[in-house]
């Protein structure tokens, strides 16, 4: 790749995101940008392109990367690996924070659309609580547990404990599968009717369990699993 002194001005990834907007940019172009430079003789374009190149699931998987992981990429250094990681976990908790204010969850999508950015690329199952009003709006949020590749110990303290604190009317739970296929488990749902048994005796409504895989999830309570 050219150097990015060598392209136009207009064409270079600085003056083209401050005079058309961050959005212009490619990711690539993005990643240039937090690099800085390119080792001896080569564009920083270049070692941008190995990182996205080496990662599994594209852009969306960079937040689940570690800095060992990134410093395996030619022409990248700790110090470039922390910066990279640090931009990426600014983006993941800038979308999580954006979802996060009080809104009415109509149906499953909703909450499958909310937390499907918030969890794109975890490498882990990750076990959330969302707390709703009588309204149906969202009050908050906790996240429980955090697990392996295959599975997550939940405990209903835990989960309930969030909810009585704000004073939640119910909950929705949600869950992430890393393989990228949302068909529950026996274990899903098996958790699922013993979360619903424990919230009915502090008075707190279970009212959906939704698996997101990739690009897809699954509503319990749709399926009749609830």
């Amino acid at each position: 790749m050219p150097m990015i002194r060598e392209l136009p001005a207009d064409e270079r990834p600085r003056e083209k995101l401050l005079a058309q907007g961050k959005e212009s940019l490619s990711n690539t172009e993005l990643l240039a940008l937090l690099i800085g430079s390119g080792a001896s003789g080569e564009s920083a374009m270049s070692p941008a392109a190995r990182v996205l190149a080496a990662l599994e699931d594209g852009i969306g998987s960079l937040a689940a990367c570690t800095p060992e992981e990134l410093v395996q990429v030619k022409g990248i250094g700790t110090a470039t690996a922390a910066r990279i990681l640090a931009a990426a976990e600014i983006g993941r908790r800038a979308a999580g924070a954006a979802g996060a204010r009080r809104e009415k969850m109509l149906g499953p999508e909703d909450i499958a659309g909310t937390y499907e950015a918030r969890l794109c690329g975890e490498r882990q199952e990750c076990f959330y609580s969302v707390l709703l009003n009588v309204k149906g709006e969202r009050i908050g949020d906790a996240l429980i547990a955090r697990g392996g590749l295959c599975g997550v110990g939940v405990d209903p303290g835990d989960v309930f404990r969030p909810a009585v604190k704000r004073g939640a009317w119910g909950v929705v739970l949600v869950h992430n599968h890393p393989s990228g296929h949302p068909e529950p488990s026996e274990e899903d749902v098996a958790l699922t009717k013993r979360l619903r048994d424990a919230g009915e005796l502090l008075g707190i409504k279970v009212l959906d369990h939704i698996v997101i895989g990739k690009g897809k999830y699954v509503s319990l309570k749709n399926r009749k699993l609830l």
